[in-house]
Formats: C-alpha cells, structure tokens, sequence
C-alpha cells in the first residue's frame, strides 16, 4: 500500500473533473504533509483516475484532473 493511499482513494470518492486541495487540505486527508517523494508517487493517482496536475509551491495546493 502506498503511503498517498488515502489521498487516492478521496480522488476517486470525490469524482470532481478538477480538484484543487491546499497542502493542509491534503495534509488532513492523509495524516501527514506531503514531502518531496510526492512526485515519485504522484502517477499512482491516475490508477484512481485523476493526474496531479499543476503544483504551486507559492500557493501551497496541488490541482488533480480526471483523466
């Protein structure tokens, strides 16, 4: 199981063609704050349908799209 499990699997319930969660917002989701490793894991999204689109390090969210 991967650590970003939990933030997956809130992609896939959620459903939304665009999502865009604040890094607390993710950070409450998994228990944890996301660190570097997030973009090594971040294909493991589209196996739940969505791809981690734009990140903002200035702006502290992350944008999911369906795919």
């Amino acid at each position: 199981m991967s650590k970003y499990e939990k933030l997956w699997k809130y992609l896939k319930t959620d459903g939304r063609v665009s999502l865009k969660l604040t890094f607390e917002e993710i950070k409450n989701i998994l228990g944890f704050g996301i660190d570097h490793s997030f973009l090594t894991y971040k294909k493991e999204a589209e196996n739940y349908g969505y791809k981690a689109g734009k990140i903002s390090l200035k702006e502290k969210h992350i944008t999911f799209n369906k795919i």
